[in-house]
């Protein structure tokens, strides 16, 4: 593997992914009774008892020169079926406006590669109540703004990935 430029970017984000993961479950097969058998995995538990729905960036909203990727290891884990709703300011409020792409995998991710991602929201959906994205599905999701053939995501850092887990009810 190639340790200069793109190889070495790629690295410290995996390393920072599994140390994230790892931090969100630190207490996962401990031993301890936090299960409420004693044995197995344990899962770190929602603080409600539903979805919960989650403003993306919080009151910052989507935009230029935020770390999502940072927002969103202070704020994790994230469970199936929450809500994330991206809030950004309407084409004709702004001179940049966004977007919201799902890319296919770690590797665009890493380097913002929007050749196979979908658009998932265009610039006039992020206005009023914003674009809501339901975790439906127990996989990693890779988001990112689009707009300006990846600038916004690889300069502006307007990328983020959670995979969602599972709600245990005690």
């Amino acid at each position: 593997m190639d340790f200069t430029g793109s190889g070495r970017l790629m690295l410290v984000m995996m390393a920072a992914s599994l140390w994230g993961m790892s931090m969100a479950n630190r207490d996962w097969g401990s031993g301890s009774n936090q299960t409420g058998w004693g044995w197995g995995p344990y899962h770190p538990p929602n603080q409600t008892e539903g979805p919960n729905i989650i403003n993306v960036g919080g009151s910052e909203n989507w935009h230029f020169g935020f770390n999502y990727t940072e927002w969103a290891f202070q704020n994790g884990p994230f469970y199936y079926n929450d809500t994330l709703v991206f809030k950004y300011d309407p084409p004709s409020n702004t001179t940049f406006p966004h977007s919201v792409y799902l890319l296919p995998n770690l590797w665009s991710f890493l380097t913002c590669d929007l050749r196979r991602a979908k658009k998932i929201a265009d610039p006039t959906q992020g206005g009023g109540d914003g674009f809501h994205f339901v975790l439906n599905r127990w996989r990693p999701y890779y988001f990112a703004c689009g707009e300006r053939n990846g600038f916004h995501c690889n300069v502006g850092r307007m990328k983020f990935m959670v995979v969602p887990f599972f709600r245990w009810h005690h």
